[in-house]
């Protein structure tokens, strides 16, 4: 059983070990780093929401103003969607890096709306920007190889080994009290910094302790790695060089090669449209509308909207009800892409969660991607509050449309906001 003064003990003779503390150090420092960039980010980008809903609402207020009828004030007022980062976001920012967080919609096609801005969407990166969890699950794993890998080797290749034996009451317990010394104190340098981070942001304390349970397991399974990789019965005659790199051969198999392996086989086994397909259908049933009969477009419209079918009749070759009605046929007729497109990035994710369980980096860092809710799940039931929402102004525009009434600026003030929508969906459904 590894007593206190065993630790204590290992603690000051690891201090004295100068290349020791100079990795401990150096952790410390990425550490510092990683989860000061990633606080940055994340108030830059709640700076951004905050700023962007002023100018939001002013530009909105300036633009209805100078309306007169509703097609007008819906055509050129924007509306401000936006998916703020969690106070957990800092240590893993996911895929808030790929995905879209904000977007200023209005009252055209939806779908062209989300995925114009998904051509920056490429295959899912492989190891990510450095943050928290980049440190933890891609570089942790090279601390613990390079503070483990020569644990008895380099004992032996100085001469000590026979006298830290003999001087031993255990050889077993030895070993295991400076391993379990080395890994404490990198866990603590590590951790710091993190949770110095958290009370800034004001995580959870559940969110916290998922978070640690994470960090910790990720850093135990690499220590039992390389202890059974660096065990005496597999490398009494192995010098600490070949041990290393055996384990870097094992560090590389799971951070890379099955990450970015498995990367390219699933989205050659997964097929999916792209948001530039999704574009250019909508766009050309957009197009299409203006040459085809009128009666084709509000043939498409009634067969999800049938209780406008006695309010279709137009006195003009132009009328604003009929242009939002081939809006929203552009949308139907990309919504089977569209759906496509999102069923088959969640497949790409329910499988690349099954490869994660034999990637331990992979794994580590979905986890806590997922914890800080910037995973793909978060990004996707972003992407749908924004369908949501342009439905709700649809909702709310298609009565003062066809019902052809009055003009009226004090109409326009029961018009849906973002965030305040949701949150009144959310208390009627309760």
């Amino acid at each position: 059983m590894i007593s206190f003064s065993d630790l204590k003990r290992e603690a000051a003779f690891l201090s004295k070990q100068r290349y020791v503390v100079f990795f401990l150090l150096v952790a410390l420092a990425l550490s510092i780093f990683s989860v000061w960039s990633g606080v940055a980010e994340t108030r830059a980008q709640i700076d951004t929401i905050e700023r962007l809903l002023e100018k939001d609402a002013i530009d909105r207020e300036d633009a209805l103003s100078k309306q007169s009828d509703y097609g007008s004030a819906a055509y050129y007022s924007f509306h401000l969607t936006y998916s703020e980062p969690s106070p957990m976001a800092f240590a893993a920012m996911g895929q808030r890096d790929i995905y879209p967080w904000k977007h200023r919609v209005r009252m055209l096609a939806i779908e062209g709306q989300i995925y114009e801005t998904d051509a920056d969407n490429p295959e899912l990166s492989f190891l990510g920007r450095f943050d928290f969890a980049f440190l933890i699950s891609v570089l942790l794993p090279l601390f613990v190889i390079l503070l483990l890998h020569d644990l008895r080797s380099s004992e032996r290749e100085a001469g000590r080994f026979d006298l830290l034996i003999v001087t031993a009451k255990e050889e077993k317990q030895l070993w295991l009290s400076r391993a379990l010394t080395m890994s404490l104190a990198l866990a603590l340098v590590l951790l710091i910094p993190f949770l110095i981070g958290v009370l800034v942001t004001g995580a959870s304390a559940t969110e916290i302790g998922l978070m640690l349970l994470v960090v910790l397991g990720h850093l135990g399974l690499w220590t039992i790695i390389t202890l059974f990789i660096g065990n005496p019965k597999r490398s009494s005659s192995q010098s600490s060089a070949r041990i290393a790199s055996r384990l870097l051969a094992v560090w590389l198999l799971f951070t890379v090669l099955i990450p970015v392996g498995s990367d390219t086989v699933i989205n050659e086994l997964v097929e999916s449209p792209s948001g530039g397909e999704i574009v250019l259908t909508q766009r050309e049933a957009v197009n299409d509308a203006w040459d085809v009969p009128f009666s084709e477009t509000w043939r498409a419209f009634l067969a999800t909207h049938p209780e406008w079918e006695s309010k279709t009749s137009m006195n003009s070759q132009f009328e604003w009800k009929w242009y939002y009605a081939f809006q929203q046929v552009g949308d139907q007729k990309a919504a089977e892409l569209s759906h496509g497109y999102r069923e088959a990035t969640q497949q790409k994710d329910t499988v690349a969660s099954i490869v994660a369980l034999f990637s331990p980096p992979m794994l580590t860092q979905r986890l806590m991607s997922s914890i800080a809710g910037t995973n793909i799940s978060s990004s996707l039931a972003y992407e749908q509050r924004v369908r949501d929402y342009h439905a709700s102004l649809r909702s709310f525009y298609y009565p003062l449309l066809f019902n052809d009434g009055e003009f009226s600026h004090q109409a326009l003030s029961g018009m849906p906001i973002f965030g305040e929508s949701q949150a009144n969906e959310a208390e009627s459904s309760d």
